[in-house]
């Protein structure tokens, strides 16, 4: 791999392994293989994925959460979404060194389709580590920063706001309000970072790398992306910061990502 998180040829790397994830998380990993492969294992389960920091090698003992992404052989159900809750919840019990458990559930075709190709299949391609099964990043091309993945990726900011909003107004919990912080600090800051990306001629998952790169090109927004970044990795409940983020930075970054980038295509 070469700088800015490309190869040698000029596509994006693949940002995790297995043999990056960092030994306080080797107990919680291989729980988690497990569990998935007695709840989904046989015909649901084509292949399972880590993703986020602890793939990266950068997950942080008792602060950081483990994300998981199921891709089943036929499209999710009711039941599949129920046993997805059941492995979430007795991973988070069962483990101090994590906090918090998510699981994507996505069917192996709508992860390989072209509507999808520079979506969730980039996302299986390069911010995937493979836990079991057959990778599907065989059957997906080479990625690199081009308009287009950006478009694809993070050119429907505008409808993430909407939803935030209504979720602001009914968190009624310093959790609820932390975890929602989180979620939409880290969303901005990945969209701010896509923004620049072609220009910026590489990729990053890091936060803080992120936004420096936005800064670089939006010098006038740089200050709010850093503290964007920092609350993504340490999320605040105070009901301001959210609406910062939701009110003031997302509404500017939603229209200027429109305008450089387009919006992304429509999903049935």
């Amino acid at each position: 791999m070469t700088g800015r998180g490309l190869t040698v040829d000029g596509s994006i790397a693949r940002e995790g392994a297995l043999s990056r994830v960092p030994p306080a998380f080797g107990g919680v990993v291989d729980a988690a293989r497990t569990r998935i492969v007695e709840a989904f294992g046989g015909r649901r389960l084509h292949s399972a994925y880590l993703y986020g920091s602890i793939p990266r090698g950068t997950a942080v003992p008792g602060v950081s959460d483990l994300d998981l992404l199921l891709a089943l052989h036929a499209e999710p159900t009711e039941a599949d979404r129920r046993d997805a809750t059941r492995i979430e919840e007795a991973l988070d019990q069962s483990f101090d060194e994590i906090d918090g458990v998510g699981i994507l559930l996505f069917s192996a075709r709508t992860l390989l389709s072209e509507l999808e190709r520079h979506d969730l299949g980039f996302f299986v391609a390069c911010l995937c580590t493979p836990l079991l099964g057959d990778d599907l990043a065989d059957q997906l091309p080479g990625y690199r920063p081009t308009p287009l993945l950006a478009r694809e990726t993070n050119g429907d900011l505008s409808i993430a706001l909407a939803d935030w909003r209504r979720q602001a107004a009914e968190s009624s919990t310093d959790k609820q309000r932390r975890s929602l912080c989180r979620l939409v600090a880290r969303r901005i800051v990945r969209t701010g970072f896509t923004l620049v990306m072609p220009r910026w001629g590489g990729w990053t998952s890091d936060l803080i790398e992120s936004a420096e790169a936005f800064g670089r090109y939006y010098p006038e927004r740089a200050e709010q992306m850093r503290a964007a970044a920092r609350t993504g990795r340490a999320p605040s409940a105070d009901p301001a910061v959210l609406r910062h983020l939701i009110d003031d930075l997302g509404p500017w970054l939603a229209v200027e990502y429109a305008a450089v980038h387009g919006e992304k295509a429509v999903r049935p």
